[in-house]
C-alpha cells in the first residue's frame, strides 16, 4: 500500500537494508516493512557452502591427471564481500540482481586449481596417484594463507581431494606394470616360500635328531638315577638290617643276663626260705605235740574247735563212760556253721 511492504527472511541469510546508499539495518534473519522506490535490500547467505570441482593438470612426467575434489567455505566478513561482489537482492523476482554470488565459487576454485597445479607439477605420476590426502592438505593450508581468499572476506572451512586419476591408456599402462610386478613379486615369494620350505624341513629334521639324542640322554640319565637309587635303597636296607641285628642281639644278652640274675634271685629266695623252715623246724623239735596243736587252734572259729573237740572225744571213746549232747548244742554248732558259710559267700 502506497509503495510499502513487508519482507520476512531466514537465519541462513545475513540481510542488510539499504536506503539512500546508506546501511539503516542488518543483521541475520531480518524482517521488516520497506518502502520499494528508495530501499534495496544486500543478501549474504550465512551458511557453508559446498562446492564439486574437476580439472585436469600435468605431472612432471608430462602426464595428464584429473582431479576431483570438493571444497567447503564460508563467508565471514558480510560488509568485505559485499565491497567486492555485488549480493543485491531483488525482492519482487526474489533472485540476485548480478551473477557475482554463483562467480565467488568459481573464484575459489581457479584458487584451489592453481595451487594444485603447483604440486602437480613438481610430483610425477606415480607419485601424484597416491598423493591425494597430503595435496589436499598442503592445498589447504596455502588457501587459507591467499591474499586474495582473505580479500573476499570469505573462510575456506575444508578441502578434499576424492582422486587423482590418469586417463585409461595410462592406467592400463600402470595396471600393466603393477600386474607385472605382482607376477614378479609372486614368483619370488614363491621361490622364497620353497626355500623356506626346505630350511624348515631342514631344522625339523635336526630338531627331531636333536630330540632323540636328548631323549637318549635323558633316558641314561634316569637308568643312572634309578640305579643310584636302587643302590642306596639297599645300602639303607643292609644298614637297617645291620642295626637290627645289633639290637636284637643286645635284647638277648640282656634277657640272657635278666634270666640269670632271676634265677640267682630264686635260688638265693629258696635258700632263705630253706634256712627258715630248718631254723622253725630245729625250734619245734623240743615243743609237746599238744602245745603245737593249741598255738595252731588259736583264732580259730568255735564251730571249728567243737568239731576238734569232738575229734578228740571220739579218739578217747574208750575211756569215756557216757556223754550227753543236747540239741541246744547240735543246734548252735549248726547255726553257727551256717552262719560262716554265708559270710565265705558274702565275701
Amino acid at each position: 500500500m502506497f509503495g510499502y511492504k513487508y519482507v520476512k527472511f531466514q537465519p541462513s541469510d545475513y540481510v542488510m537494508k539499504v536506503r539512500n546508499g546508506r546501511v539503516v539495518k542488518e543483521g541475520v534473519g531480518l524482517s521488516f516493512y520497506y518502502y520499494a522506490p528508495t530501499t534495496s535490500v544486500v543478501v549474504v547467505p550465512v551458511s557453508s557452502i559446498d562446492v564439486p570441482f574437476m580439472f585436469e593438470e600435468i605431472t612432471r612426467d608430462y602426464q595428464t591427471v584429473t582431479v576431483q575434489g570438493q571444497l567447503t567455505y564460508r563467508i565471514t566478513d558480510y560488509r568485505k564481500i559485499t565491497e567486492v561482489l555485488n549480493y543485491t537482492y531483488d525482492l519482487r523476482s526474489h533472485a540476485y540482481i548480478s551473477d557475482d554470488p554463483a562467480k565467488l565459487a568459481q573464484r575459489v576454485i581457479n584458487t584451489a586449481k592453481v595451487l594444485t597445479k603447483k604440486h602437480l607439477e613438481q610430483m610425477p605420476l606415480k607419485e601424484a596417484v597416491q598423493a591425494s590426502e597430503r595435496l589436499a592438505q598442503n592445498v589447504t593450508r596455502e588457501i587459507r594463507g591467499n591474499e586474495e581468499i582473505a580479500q573476499l572476506g570469505i573462510e575456506l572451512m575444508g578441502l578434499s581431494i576424492l582422486a587423482i586419476l590418469p586417463n585409461r591408456e595410462t592406467i592400463r599402462a600402470l595396471e600393466a606394470q603393477a600386474r607385472e610386478e605382482i607376477l614378479r613379486s609372486a614368483d619370488v615369494a614363491l621361490y622364497e616360500r620353497r626355500n623356506a620350505s626346505i630350511e624348515q624341513e631342514r631344522r625339523v629334521k635336526e630338531n627331531e635328531l636333536n630330540t632323540e639324542i636328548a631323549i637318549e640322554m635323558k633316558r641314561r640319565q634316569i637308568q643312572e638315577t634309578q640305579l643310584e637309587a636302587e643302590r642306596s635303597m639297599r645300602q639303607k636296607q643292609n644298614e637297617m638290617q645291620e642295626e637290627q641285628l645289633r639290637f636284637d642281639t643286645e635284647l638277648e644278652e640282656k634277657r640272657q643276663e635278666l634270666i640269670n640274675l632271676t634265677a640267682a634271685n630264686q635260688r638265693a629266695e629258696a635258700d632263705a626260705k630253706a634256712y627258715e623252715l630248718t631254723v622253725v623246724m630245729k625250734s619245734l623239735q623240743e615243743v609237746q605235740p599238744s602245745v603245737l596243736q593249741s598255738l595252731a587252734n588259736i583264732g580259730m572259729k568255735p564251730d571249728k574247735l567243737i568239731a576238734i573237740a569232738f575229734q578228740e572225744l571220739a579218739e578217747n571213746a574208750g575211756k569215756i563212760g557216757q556223754l550227753n549232747i543236747t540239741p541246744d548244742l547240735l543246734q548252735g554248732i549248726m547255726a553257727g556253721s551256717a552262719g560262716g558259710r554265708n559270710a565265705d559267700q558274702r565275701r
